[in-house]
């Protein structure tokens, strides 16, 4: 699937880097192993060397044990007991060893849901600066890159997806999640290589 590049232009100074969720837990031996993580990984290796301190790392904290959770949580963490904190054990929720050496000087927000902006930490690590625009890397396409995408685009960024940055568990939804973007979103999302976005990011 090809991207269609920056179309608004290059990205300025305000611009932030957003990795979702590049963590151990869906990493190889874990029940959420997502393939293609160990291959998009030295991708986002490669952003966070440029703009380490424009970047900020999502975290995804399970429920610390089995039928923990508010509403449907409760339900979920029923049927995946085996990934909440009791059972993986504190470790599971650090980022991949090679993204952790660029904390600091960028920053770790934790969520409990998929989404970012939910919780509110996110809007509040924004609140008086100047971001106008947001990369996006990580994973999952179709999960919390999508939560994050859809609540960017209600404050009104300027949302550039990292299309060679981005890792699901699965082939299928993943290619529709980035057909949706590319054709339901054009005015609001930007789908471009690391590449472009380094060569146009100062």
């Amino acid at each position: 699937m090809a991207a269609q590049g920056l179309v608004h232009g290059p990205l300025g100074p305000n611009c932030l880097h957003l990795c979702i969720d590049m963590q151990r837990l869906f990493g190889p031996g874990y029940p959420w192993a997502v393939p293609w993580l160990e291959k998009v990984a030295p991708v986002i290796e490669t952003l966070c060397a440029h703009h380490a301190a424009q970047t900020i790392f999502t975290r995804f904290i399970p429920a610390a044990r089995a039928g923990e959770g508010r509403g449907s949580w409760e339900r979920y963490y029923r049927k995946w007991a085996c990934v909440t904190l009791d059972e993986i054990g504190p470790d599971a929720v650090r980022l991949v060893a090679r993204l952790e050496r660029f904390v600091p000087p960028g920053l770790v927000l934790d969520k409990t849901v998929y989404s970012p902006w939910t919780e509110g930490h996110l809007d509040r690590l924004l609140t008086d600066t100047d971001v106008n625009t947001i990369v996006i890397s990580g994973g999952e396409t179709d999960v919390c890159v999508l939560a994050t995408v859809l609540g960017a685009i209600d404050r009104g960024y300027r949302v550039v997806l990292a299309i060679d940055a981005l890792c699901s568990s699965s082939d299928e939804t993943h290619d529709a999640l980035m057909q949706l973007y590319l054709t339901r979103f054009t005015e609001q999302i930007e789908v471009a290589s690391s590449e472009e976005i380094l060569e146009n990011w100062r």
